[in-house]
């Protein structure tokens, strides 16, 4: 069987190395990579991110997903440090054993996780903390009170309010402002009842009910003013079908008529 040698192109490597692994399971893209940039570096990076007796390993697969000895540790690492450039990153540190400033970096993201969320969830793991590491890092934060929301919103996503829950870190670490993040089914308290008064008052004024499905009947709920209590909330555009939960697409219905409009 035919060497591979630094002379060999890159897709002449792959080639080879997928060729030789036939018999075998698929070499995934991060052994790719090792076999093809192979050398002093990755040989280095190998025995911190991919040996599964490192003391760090179980902490670390809080927030990576996958298995270290396939390599998944590693090419996060990578992802991180490289902005995502990961093959000219280890094309240019190949013949070099200093992974100083992979480690620094790959701790840094670990231990900003670590100082602003109190705990750990299940979720955690598997997210672009690097994304956001480069996004928020420099924002201060209360870990108290982050972690607080945090429970508050995985408590309404148990309820059903919320349909993301994996963006809930990401929602918080944002100061709550892009809701689409979270496909949050249930219209606020506050958001209903701003919607409610509005259509109250445009209903007394035209003499018809506020709900605007008994108004457009000719029963005799045609001119009723249902009471807070008596109406929900309401997609116009349905959530199903992509309708954001906004006071711009809410309508209070009678309960009747919410239910009977169905999933929304």
């Amino acid at each position: 069987m035919p060497e591979a040698t630094h002379d060999d192109t890159e897709a002449e490597i792959k080639d080879w190395f997928r060729t030789i692994n036939i018999a075998g399971k698929p070499l995934n893209d991060q052994e790719l990579l090792n076999a093809t940039y192979s050398g002093p570096f990755v040989t280095a990076a190998k025995a911190v991110f991919s040996n599964s007796s490192n003391a760090n390993m179980q902490k670390w697969k809080a927030f990576v997903a996958g298995d270290e000895k396939r390599q998944a540790i590693l090419a996060k690492a990578l992802e991180w440090v490289s902005k995502g450039d990961v093959r000219d990153y280890l094309k240019d540190h190949r013949y070099s054993s200093d992974i100083t400033e992979l480690t620094r970096y790959f701790e840094s993201v670990i231990a900003w996780i670590d100082g602003v969320f109190k705990e750990t969830r299940s979720e955690m793991c598997g997210i672009e903390w690097g994304r956001l590491y480069e996004t928020y890092h420099v924002q201060p934060y209360d870990p108290d009170k982050v972690w607080e929301r945090v429970e508050s919103l995985f408590a309404d996503a148990d309820d059903g309010k919320i349909q993301n829950r994996r963006n809930i870190f990401e929602y918080v670490l944002g100061g709550e402002v892009d809701k689409k993040l979270l496909k949050v089914r249930m219209f606020s308290v506050e958001i209903a009842r701003k919607v409610y008064r509005r259509q109250t008052e445009e209903a007394n004024a035209r003499g018809v009910s506020n709900c605007p499905d008994c108004a457009s009947g000719h029963k005799a709920n045609a001119s009723r003013i249902y009471a807070f209590s008596e109406m929900e909330a309401d997609h116009v555009s349905a959530w199903s079908r992509g309708g954001d939960t906004a006071e711009a697409n809410c309508q209070m219905l009678c309960k009747h008529h919410n239910r009977v409009k169905g999933n929304c």
